[in-house]
């Protein structure tokens, strides 16, 4: 999605809006294989007062653009504070997702303040130990069933 189409699709949104945008470690599953990559993602403003509260993430820094600087005509720019020696990744429909947590920042001006324009944050509770697969399947099968009492459905 360009520029001019977010733009389009989202009326409320302007170039001058805020949003954050955070580098996650993530893992695929391919042939019985985890790899890692890391992911270029909008936090919304909930989740960043969650992870700000030190709760574990695979986040490893966050920092604040605006739309103007995160999508240039036809392009979606890779802030240079977000790259790094391996390859970067956007989310899943990215622009859709950048779109929806600006709004979040704009509900809530208040959480702007956790990461003032144009800085970077980089002192979360990162940690890999619960991996972020982005493509697990969950498969449920009989022995997941929890057995119920014998006398759970009966009137006594």
């Amino acid at each position: 999605m360009t520029n001019t189409t977010l733009f389009a699709q989202a009326s409320d949104l302007s170039p001058e809006d805020y949003c954050v945008l955070g580098l996650a470690t993530c893992f695929v599953r391919e042939d019985g294989e985890i790899h890692q990559l890391k992911v270029l993602e909008p936090i919304p403003s909930a989740a960043l007062e969650a992870i700000l509260k030190g709760i574990p993430t695979s986040y490893e820094l966050a920092c604040s653009k605006t739309l103007g600087e995160i999508f240039s005509e036809d392009t979606v720019n890779i802030p240079p504070e977000l790259t790094t020696d391996t390859e970067v990744s956007f989310c899943d429909r990215f622009a859709e997702r950048v779109a929806a947590a600006t709004r979040t920042y704009k509900s809530r001006p208040e959480a702007k303040e956790h990461i003032p324009l144009g800085t970077i944050k980089q002192d979360f509770n990162y940690s890999l130990e619960r991996k972020r697969v982005l493509n697990a399947s969950n498969v449920v099968s009989t022995e997941d069933n929890v057995k119920q009492h014998s006398h759970t459905h009966k009137v006594l």
